[in-house]
C-alpha cells in the first residue's frame, strides 16, 4: 500500500475502453488503465496509455470501460461519491481478488461484476469522521463499465463463505473511534 497524493498507480493496470469521443473526436479506443487522480469535490480521473504511446490523464470513470459496450452510463452511476480530498491509497486486498460483487448504484439499481481493486482515501476531513470515512472497492461490472463504490453499497460473494448475497439491514453506522489509551 502507498500513499498517493493527487496522483497514484492502481493495484495492476487494465486494459480498458475509452467511448466514443470522450477525450477528443474518436469511436471506441483501446487504452492500459494505470493511474488514478484524485481532486475533492470531483470525479476520479483515470490515467491511460493509448494504443500509439500517448498517455492521456483525468478520463472520468464513467467514460471507460472493460469492453466495448454501448451501454449507457452516467458520473453518479460510475460512483456514488466524489473524491474526498488529494490523498489515497490504492491496494487489492488479496482474499477479495477477483470475487463476484453486487453492487447498488444510487438509483437502487443493483449490477453484478467482479471485484479488481480499492480505493482508501486518507487525510481529509471526511475520512477523519467516523460516520463519513469510506473504502471504495472498484469493480468491473457486467455491463462492461467500471464502477467505484463505497462498502456499503458492495456485497462480495466468496463460494466458500457466503450464502445468499443479500443486504444487511441491521448495521448501524460507525459514530466512534476507539482507543486503546483512553480511559472510560
Amino acid at each position: 500500500m502507498t500513499l498517493c497524493t493527487h496522483s497514484g498507480a492502481l493495484p495492476a493496470h487494465r486494459y480498458i475502453w475509452i467511448e466514443p469521443n470522450a477525450i477528443g473526436e474518436h469511436d471506441w479506443l483501446r487504452a492500459v488503465w494505470f493511474g488514478l487522480t484524485a481532486r475533492q469535490g470531483r470525479a476520479w480521473g483515470c490515467h491511460v496509455l493509448l494504443e500509439g504511446g500517448a498517455v492521456y490523464r483525468n478520463v472520468p470513470l464513467h467514460q471507460i470501460a472493460h469492453r466495448q459496450t454501448v451501454a449507457p452510463w452516467r458520473a453518479q452511476d460510475a460512483q456514488t461519491w466524489d473524491a474526498y480530498g488529494w490523498q489515497f491509497s490504492t491496494l487489492e486486498y488479496p482474499f477479495l481478488a477477483g470475487n463476484n460483487v453486487k453492487i447498488r448504484l444510487q438509483d437502487n439499481r443493483e449490477i453484478r461484476g467482479e471485484y479488481w481493486f480499492t480505493v482508501s482515501p486518507v487525510g481529509d476531513a471526511f475520512s477523519a469522521a467516523p460516520e463519513q470515512s469510506k473504502e471504495f472497492y472498484v469493480c468491473g461490472l457486467e455491463n462492461g463499465r467500471v464502477s467505484a463504490q463505497p462498502t456499503n453499497h458492495v456485497l462480495v460473494e466468496d463460494k466458500s463463505f457466503t450464502r445468499a448475497l443479500e443486504w444487511p439491514k441491521f448495521l448501524k453506522r460507525q459514530t466512534d473511534w476507539h482507543s486503546a489509551e483512553d480511559s472510560e
